[in-house]
């Protein structure tokens, strides 16, 4: 059985993704990484409450099968692009460093559709960095899923979030902007989970159309 590593784990797609992981008998724990308690109990679950911003206190726990990072803010929960940039790319970085160090072969990342390190918005081109600078770690395998915009229940109300998946909807029912349509995050974390029974190894990305048929493999 594989041993799982998390981090994000109460984020709108982590959530999904740890009750999968948990309700998989293929994983035998699932090791998560937070700022602080979650509140989840379950007999196959190991907590390590962290400081991300000091690697050299839990670097040596960073050790298992495959590593999902599916951590990641918002800009106006952030303060500012800097603050976001810390968590979404520094935080994901260092930990699939630490990982890759301690052999680690698997990496599974949520990305986003439209990364690009030529984008004109600041989220694609962090996103698109960040996948850049994973691609030089040494992992046997690592899969970038790249959904379009998220929906599902959050814990925070995102009530500008909301408005721009329907108006998302609106504009993809006219032909427009097809691989940025919304998609359910327990969709992408199925997607996640059949990624990391592939057997390919190298690097896959899966742009938004790939991501829904990974979430309907049958592994």
């Amino acid at each position: 059985m594989k041993q799982a590593l998390l981090i994000g784990a109460t984020g709108l797609v982590g959530s999904h993704l740890l009750q999968l992981l948990l309700d998989d008998d293929r994983f035998g724990s699932v090791t998560i990484f937070a700022r602080r308690p979650t509140g989840i109990s379950h007999p196959k679950i190991k907590e390590n409450i962290i400081d991300f911003e000091k690697p050299d206190e839990w670097r040596h726990l960073v050790r298992g099968d495959v590593i999902f990072l599916a951590l990641g803010t918002t800009l106006r929960k952030a303060g500012s692009k800097q603050a976001q940039y810390l968590v979404d790319h520094t935080f994901q970085y260092q930990f699939a460093s630490m990982a890759a160090l301690n052999g680690v072969p698997e990496l599974v990342l949520v990305s986003s559709a439209g990364a690009s390190l030529k984008s004109k918005f600041f989220y694609m081109r962090m996103k698109a960095e960040l996948e850049r600078d994973i691609e030089r770690l040494n992992f046997e395998k690592k899969v970038f899923i790249r959904p379009g915009a998220l929906t599902g229940l959050r814990q925070e109300n995102r009530a500008g979030e909301r408005f721009g998946v329907a108006v998302l909807r609106m504009v993809n029912g006219l032909g427009l902007f097809g691989k940025y349509r919304p998609i359910h995050a327990g969709v992408v974390a199925r997607a996640m989970v059949n990624a990391a029974f592939a057997e390919k190894t190298g690097t896959e990305i899966h742009e938004l159309d790939a991501v829904f048929r990974l979430a309907e493999k049958d592994n």
